[in-house]
């Protein structure tokens, strides 16, 4: 049986509790056996990791170890899959590049916080994306610094709220990404801010998708 592993901690405002018992609901009933964890200490075991099919984290400004990013980033590079959400996964772990490098994206700013109306468009011919027509959310709007070797599936237009970053004009922001870090897969999807915004229609679709996708 495929194994995934979720651990979840940090910013309460992201509520990982729930999105971790969303994930792991969805793997349930794709077969997987699923180890939910709410500590880090799960990086500690290299030989433990390799023998997964799925890392999901559902971390927030958090901090990670150096030896348990190394571990983790070399999971991955041997196959195993990583997959995750919104400041779960791309603003686990600020003071952590490596984590930065094989995650692919580093959150910045949303500006207009929370509630911000918006569209989130299919950009690629992917299975990933396919049949999922466009759609809008009211939510955080993810400013993201992007690894130009992702591939991208969807994205949101900027500005729709006035900033410094406003002077630079349009520019298409990715939502949904995918890359490679060596022999793994890795997801991401800048939504789910809180669980109920991936928990129904084609936000929990895409993520849904995403799991699966990433995983051994």
């Amino acid at each position: 049986m495929t194994r995934a592993l979720i651990t979840w901690g940090g910013w309460d405002g992201h509520q990982p509790d729930l999105v971790a018992a969303l994930f792991a609901g969805w793997l349930r009933d794709a077969g997987m056996e699923v180890q939910v964890t709410d500590s880090l200490t799960c990086f500690d075991d290299p030989g433990a990791l390799e023998g997964l099919s799925l890392i999901v984290p559902v971390w927030t400004m958090s901090e990670i170890g150096k030896e348990q990013a190394e571990n983790a980033a070399a999971a991955v590079a041997a196959g195993v899959g990583l997959a995750g959400c919104h400041g779960g996964m791309c603003d686990a772990f600020r003071a952590n590049v490596k984590w930065q490098f094989m995650t692919g994206a580093q959150w910045v700013a949303h500006p207009g916080n929370d509630g911000v109306r918006y569209r989130v468009r299919m950009v690629s011919d992917d299975p990933l994306v396919s049949g999922i027509a466009d759609f809008e959310v009211e939510t955080e709007q993810y400013y993201l610094h992007i690894d130009p070797a992702v591939k991208v599936h969807a994205v949101c237009d900027f500005p729709l709220v006035d900033g410094p970053h406003t002077p630079n004009g349009p520019v298409q922001m990715p939502v949904v990404f995918t890359k490679r870090w060596g022999l793994g897969r890795v997801y991401y999807n800048a939504l789910g801010h809180q669980a109920n915004v991936i928990d129904h229609g084609p936000a929990a679709e895409l993520m849904r998708r995403g799991l699966l996708w990433a995983a051994r």
